[in-house]
């Protein structure tokens, strides 16, 4: 329909109303005059209001006020409704203005958060409407800004992580800043500033003094400012700490501690490693790990080859900061075992005395010498070296003089590492001081009492030990086969006992009897013949000297005849050989010697 046919409607509409004489009101002008004469002004305004609406902002919070404009030109504005909806859902009046300025406030925390429409709609006097653009804001009542605990302790570069919840796509910048701790003496960060997201920096330590710092993060978005939690006591510490290794001066084997001086001025020291290697500057491997105060540990060098090692510790603090000590060696490690032992040889010694050693290395033998000192001294001085087994020494003691010694032996294994034994000590060297000389000259019966017969013996004792090869040549004690020869001694001395054998001299010398064995007249009996076996032993006397014992075993009768001896107290007389020697090369005294069991009433 065109304005002039609304218009002639509304005239038309007019003038019935008049001829009715009905009252009311309307947008028209009445105008009275006398003599029944009416004029009507139509209304002009067909034209709706203009009317925007002012963005709030890209987010909002809290209590905000709404603004709108509107104007009509011809009749005016009547009023101007605000409304919002959430975003795609259905418009709710916020608030109708009736008068400029148009504004409402916006509590906005009465809904969730999140993308919000905005828009106005005028109303002119005349009726006619109409609506603004929609504009779009964030409520963000619930919003926040975090940052993540980077750790208790932190050095070198460290990665600064923020975030913003719930997310939005505000444009927010975001600020990283540090204080020390327990003040507000805020400073951000390099690198650390107007960060867009994800909001990541990276906080790069060594330019900050070690200590102990606050951390939060900033962030804005126009005129809104978010503020994080506070991440209280965050200690910086790019300080190493100190670290002073010692290891015992002497060779290492078995377990050993492994210790030092450890100091951390900031977080303290957490751990210290002690590392070994075979050169000052080679390798090092973990010996042991000690990761509490006093930071020593046990250390098993078994493990190691035998030779000299290098020592170090790493010690390091809470933060990670780590200082290697200086390097400690050589320590020579030596876990290979030795060991020897000397046998006694007795107490009083003579002639060539064979000293024994027994000695042992895991390494392996490189030598053993035996040596010798005066008593109580300690300047030894060798006697023999072996190389090899058998690990004995031949001492010529008559070519030294007499007297007290102190002998040991010492073992060096094939590492150069040696042992000595427990010293043998005061043993008496005699080859002059004591006389060679019999001691005693005694029978014993095995058959009939008072016959010379099988199973009887006659012993020869000696003071000191003989050389057996002087008594018989090429004898060394083991039992042979002799001859045992009685002969008259005539009337008045009874019967003489002496040893033979067929390829050899004995020289025991004479025994004599003051009986008569033989069968005959004293003076005119013929010689007997026994078979036996001689032998000798050693044996230790009271006095700690080893001394020879000849005994000589009496057989069965070879030649000759024997009698019943009287019973007339009996008495043996030995007259040594001064051709018998001592181990020495001492001659046998020729004194005679007495038996000890003269008096006994029977010899055999």
């Amino acid at each position: 329909m065109t304005r002039r046919a609304a218009t002639l409607i509304v005239l038309a509409l007019v003038a019935t109303v008049i001829g009715l004489g009905v009252t009311g009101s309307s947008s028209a002008t009445f105008v009275s005059a006398s003599q029944n004469v009416s004029t009507v002004t139509a209304a002009s305004d067909w034209t709706p209001p203009t009317v925007a609406i002012t963005s709030p902002g890209a987010a909002v919070r809290e209590t905000v006020t709404v603004r709108a404009t509107a104007t009509d030109a011809r009749s005016g504005v009547a009023s101007v409704r605000i409304e919002t909806r959430r975003a795609g859902g259905a418009w709710t009046l916020l608030c109708t203005a009736t008068a400029a300025p148009y504004s409402c406030s916006w509590k906005t925390a009465a809904g969730a958060d999140g993308a919000v429409d905005l828009r106005a709609t005028a109303t002119d006097r005349a009726g006619n409407t109409a609506t603004s653009e929609v504009v779009r804001t964030t409520v963000i009542n619930t919003a926040g800004v975090s940052l993540v605990d980077p750790g208790d302790v932190v050095r070198g570069a460290v990665a600064l992580s923020a975030a913003i919840s719930p997310a939005t796509d505000l444009g927010w910048k975001v600020s990283i800043q540090a204080a020390s701790t327990g003040t507000n003496t805020w400073t951000t960060l390099a690198g650390c500033s107007n960060l867009s997201a994800p909001f990541g920096c990276t906080w790069s330590t060594p330019g900050t003094a070690s200590g102990r710092y606050d951390l939060r993060a900033v962030a804005t978005s126009g005129t809104h400012t978010l503020t994080s939690p506070r991440v209280v006591d965050v200690h910086v510490d790019n300080t190493a700490p100190t670290a002073t290794f010692t290891v015992p001066a002497e060779t290492l084997k078995g377990s050993v501690t492994l210790s030092g001086k450890y100091a951390d001025a900031h977080t303290g020291v957490a751990k210290v490693v002690y590392q070994v290697a075979t050169s000052a500057t080679g390798s090092y491997s973990e010996a042991c790990t000690a990761s509490a105060a006093p930071f020593s540990c046990s250390f098993a060098t078994a493990a190691l080859a035998y030779g000299n090692h290098f020592f170090r510790a790493v010690a390091t603090d809470v933060a990670g900061n780590t200082t290697t000590s200086a390097v400690v060696g050589p320590r020579l490690v030596d876990n290979t075992t030795r060991s020897i032992s000397l046998a006694d040889p007795g107490a009083v010694l003579e002639g060539t005395v064979t000293l024994v050693a027994t000695p042992a290395a895991s390494a392996g033998i490189a030598s053993v010498v035996i040596e010798r000192a005066n008593a109580g001294s300690s300047k030894f001085t060798p006697l023999c070296t072996r190389t090899a087994a058998p690990w004995t020494c031949a001492w010529n003691t008559p070519a030294g003089s007499d007297g007290s010694y102190d002998l040991r032996a010492h073992v060096t294994d094939v590492n150069g590492q040696s042992a000595t034994s427990a010293i043998v000590a005061a043993r008496r060297v005699d080859n002059t001081t004591t006389a060679f000389r019999g001691t005693d000259i005694t029978t014993t019966n095995g058959g009939r009492a008072a016959y010379v017969d099988n199973g009887d013996t006659l012993i020869y004792t000696f003071s000191r030990r003989v050389d057996l090869t002087t008594v018989s040549a090429g004898w060394d004690g083991a039992a042979i086969e002799v001859s045992l020869n009685l002969t008259d001694a005539g009337l008045f001395d009874g019967t003489h006992f002496a040893v033979s054998r067929p390829s050899a001299a004995v020289n025991l010398g004479r025994v004599t009897s003051n009986r008569n064995y033989l069968e005959g007249l004293p003076g005119l009996a013929r010689p007997a013949t026994l078979s036996a076996t001689m032998t000798a032993e050693t044996v230790t006397g009271t006095d700690g000297r080893s001394h020879t014992v000849v005994t000589v075993r009496v057989g069965d009768l070879l030649t000759g005849e024997l009698r019943t001896p009287d019973l007339s107290t009996s008495a043996l007389t030995w007259v040594p050989s001064t051709a018998v020697r001592s181990l020495a090369g001492v001659a046998l005294s020729r004194s005679e010697v007495d038996s000890s069991q003269a008096g006994r009433g029977k010899d055999f």
